[in-house]
């Protein structure tokens, strides 16, 4: 790094900003300046990456994230301008690829990298070589999970948008307090999931089929569960995993639950329970329907960009933010029963 590449920081007399006084470490690396030195001059409109995070974090609380959860700033300098933003669902490896081709400061993915803790990020493994590869190209990682599952306009409104789900409320209420103590909601509810009435009746195998050709193509396609020919008026749905929470669903008396990685035993004694307690065969409720993990957060992702962009410009900064069209889902290929 020569000195004409050294941050830069406002003169005090508020003339031209000036260069900082380059620091080296023992091997002549550069040293970036200490987390708490003023902010480098950038364009009036191009936020820095900690501003970033306050936008994201105003969005998707932390607060809101479930206990078990690895939320926030992953790697990224506070004082980094932020002009490009890629939102995907998974920080794998050609996602990565795709944030550095296009030259973005930031990336923020709806999955943690490290879920749970670690003792190592040495580029000899898999996700060490992620946080390298970051860290050398000057991209940050940010995540918003949970967080982003529970907030108006998150991952559940985002899918019941899509399915056309309308008065609707979550499933499991989350509080939601900012780092200065204050409600970002106003009152609103917040929370995992979404349930509440479809804009028009249908017959489950049609439901089906409406969730299928409004989420993003994938191998598994879409599975359900009970009488192809019962109408639905309800319906509830959770982004990612969901057979967690079937006795939240079952208690919101939904017709229809649409969720993602349904398991056989949680499945079948669900759909047991119903037709036991319902006395309705295959009419008891709540009938399934089942998706890719991948394809039913992915749609949030548009709201995601919408929102921060929209956040940032109310304090008059500008980022250029997109989403990638990288489709993570693990699985390649689906061969029917024959």
């Amino acid at each position: 790094m020569s000195s004409s590449d050294a941050p830069r920081w406002p003169d005090p007399s508020n003339g031209p900003a000036t260069p900082a006084p380059p620091r080296f470490g023992p091997h002549g690396t550069p040293v970036p300046p200490p987390f708490d030195s003023p902010p480098p001059a950038f364009g009036s409109a191009t936020p820095t990456l900690a501003q970033v995070v306050r936008a994201l974090d105003g969005l998707y609380p932390p607060s809101t994230a479930e206990a078990w959860d690895a939320v926030g700033l992953v790697a990224g300098y506070p004082h980094a301008a932020v002009r490009k933003v890629l939102f995907a669902v998974d920080p794998v490896a050609a996602v990565v690829d795709q944030a550095l081709d296009w030259g973005a400061d930031l990336l923020v993915t709806h999955h943690p990298l490290f879920l749970r803790g670690v003792s190592s990020v040495a580029a000899t493994t898999f996700k060490g070589s992620v946080v390298h590869r970051l860290v050398t190209g000057r991209c940050a990682l940010h995540v918003a999970h949970t967080n982003a599952d529970a907030a108006p306009r998150g991952v559940a409104d985002a899918l019941a948008d899509l399915v056309g789900i309308t008065d609707r409320r979550p499933l499991e209420v989350r509080a939601a307090t900012l780092t200065d103590g204050s409600d970002p909601d106003h009152g609103t509810a917040r929370g995992i999931g979404r349930v509440g009435r479809l804009a028009e009746p249908t017959t489950l195998a049609g439901f089906a089929l409406r969730v299928a050709e409004a989420l993003p193509a994938t191998a598994q396609g879409i599975r359900y569960s009970g009488d192809p020919d019962a109408i639905v008026t309800t319906a509830a749905v959770l982004g990612g995993s969901g057979d967690g929470y079937f006795d939240a669903v079952r208690a919101a008396a939904a017709d229809v639950y649409v969720t993602s990685d349904l398991r056989h035993h949680p499945a079948s004694e669900l759909r047991e329970r119903a037709q036991f307690e319902d006395g309705a065969g295959l009419s008891g409720t709540p009938f399934l329907v089942d998706t890719a993990h991948y394809a039913s957060e992915w749609p949030w992702l548009d709201y995601a960009v919408e929102d921060l962009v929209a956040a940032l410009a109310a304090d008059g900064l500008t980022v250029d933010a997109r989403v990638s069209n990288m489709v993570t889902d693990p699985w390649t290929g689906h061969i029917p029963s024959v």
